[in-house]
């Protein structure tokens, strides 16, 4: 069993996303004083960790533009998966001796105090994955996984065991390490698909 806290860690916001139902870039959404992408980025930062962004192909150039000094890591497209889990193994196969501190880039609301519970509890708990609960069912997208794990899922997609490519399936075949959210911890947690969503904003 490899043990994690010798590992290096870095962060990566995830904006690779088709952000089809909300009709624009989510990761590019302006806030007061950026975009979503890159509060997203300064948040993961804030643990004093390098921060990549993974993004799809047609994301390359107006990511470049704005996330300056973000490195960006493009979907692998040999891959075949989607959805998040394409952004988390891409990033994998960039940075495989890492530990990854996943963020999406759609959740604006998150706090960077929840960001430092899940740290946290990295450096004291042996798991392959460090994430927090809502009642009972994980939120994948706010998550540590470590490299083992990581290689873990590639070795189950490559012989064939990896029968849905959703989070939560993959999560089934990892030991976890977990904090439930308290009830004033939650609106933290959400996820803005759409435009009727924002004006909670």
């Amino acid at each position: 069993m490899t043990h994690h806290f010798l590992s290096n860690m870095t962060g990566i916001i995830l904006c690779g996303g088709l952000s089809s139902r909300m009709g624009s870039d989510k990761g590019l959404l302006r806030t007061d004083v950026a975009n979503w992408a890159t509060d997203a980025a300064r948040k993961l930062q804030d643990l004093g960790i390098p921060v990549k962004a993974s993004i799809n192909t047609l994301q390359e150039n107006s990511y470049a533009h704005s996330l300056p000094g973000v490195e960006l890591i493009t979907d692998n497209t040999v891959l075949p998966v989607k959805g998040p889990l394409l952004g988390l193994l891409s990033a994998h196969i960039a940075n495989p001796t890492e530990d990854l501190f996943i963020l999406a880039c759609d959740m604006p609301l998150m706090e960077t105090f929840l960001l430092k519970e899940l740290y946290t509890l990295y450096q004291k708990q042996d798991a392959e994955v460090f994430l927090y609960t809502n009642e009972g069912e994980a939120e994948p997208l706010c998550a540590i996984y470590t490299a083992a794990a990581l290689h873990q899922i590639m070795t189950m997609l490559r012989e064939g065991q990896l029968k849905k490519f959703s989070m939560k399936f993959t999560l089934d075949h990892l030991r976890l390490a977990t904090l439930p959210l308290k009830e004033e911890q939650k609106k933290y947690f959400r996820n803005f698909n759409a435009h009727a969503d924002l004006n909670g904003l």
